[in-house]
């Protein structure tokens, strides 16, 4: 079970401030690209977001362009999970195979409040609230396994080294 403080935010945050676009093509570090992570629409977020925090926010999240960059910034600001009532299908994408968990769940979302800790176990596909346990579903296999691996390229290139070693 992982804990974090909530950081909570309305619909339709997109990838332009998610990441700000004036970066996409000068800032190529996974880790400097966290400095700027939400500054458009939270100042704050850099500076006090610690690893282990969760992000709850509205419908569509991660709308805009498909920039990777959106879902490589938080997860590089160390955020454990992104929770929302639903995402905008390209970041939710470039979430797992950044190694991001997302989480689809109206009820989570209008059941926690921005500063509050909560705790995410997602095999058992629960959360911890001070109001009690909310449920979600389960990840699919696949894609636990693809963030237990940190994203898509570690997990790709595990099941190659696995198959390689199988071949000798």
């Amino acid at each position: 079970m992982k804990k974090g403080k909530v950081w909570k935010y309305g619909d339709n945050v997109n990838t332009d401030v998610i990441f700000p676009g004036k970066y996409t093509y000068s800032i190529l570090d996974p880790k400097e690209m966290a400095v700027h992570a939400l500054e458009d629409l939270d100042p704050e977020f850099s500076q006090k977001a610690m690893p282990g925090d969760i992000i709850v926010a509205g419908k569509n999240f991660g709308c805009g362009s498909s920039r990777e960059q959106a879902a490589t910034c938080l997860r590089y600001a160390g955020i454990q999970a992104v929770i929302a009532k639903s995402f905008a299908r390209i970041f939710f994408r470039n979430a797992i195979n950044q190694g991001l968990p997302v989480i689809q769940s109206e009820e989570i979302v209008e059941s926690v409040e921005k500063g509050e800790e909560i705790a995410i176990d997602f095999s058992k596909g629960q959360i911890k609230t001070q109001k009690g346990i909310l449920s979600f579903s389960p990840l699919p296999e696949s894609v636990s396994g693809i963030l237990e691996a940190g994203g898509l390229i570690p997990y790709t290139k595990a099941k190659l080294e696995k198959k390689r070693a199988r071949a000798k």
